[in-house]
């Protein structure tokens, strides 16, 4: 299974499983129902927002942890130098 299929699996059982609590299939308290379950995919939505945030600054933050990736894009903005050159752009 690729990871585009397991994706959309996972994406298709949560949204049946939310569509089965709204539209009261999976009985739960009153409250619940009312107070939590409608905004369920906007509190999801935010929760995934600040994780890939986190994500991302920790990559950022860790960045010199690696070695190999930061030999790597030193590599590569050189190689850029070099060709901008060659085109008579100015890059010091």
């Amino acid at each position: 299974m690729t990871r585009a299929q397991q994706t959309i699996s996972i994406g298709l059982l949560v949204s049946s499983l939310y569509f089965a609590l709204f539209l009261e299939l999976i009985p739960l308290p009153p409250l619940v129902q009312q107070e939590i379950v409608p905004v369920l995919p906007f509190w999801a939505l935010i929760s995934f927002g600040a994780f890939l945030l986190f994500r991302l600054g920790w990559g950022v933050f860790t960045f010199n942890d690696v070695p190999a990736a930061h030999k790597e894009l030193m590599e590569e903005i050189e190689l850029a130098k070099v060709d901008l050159r060659k085109l008579g752009v100015d890059v010091d």
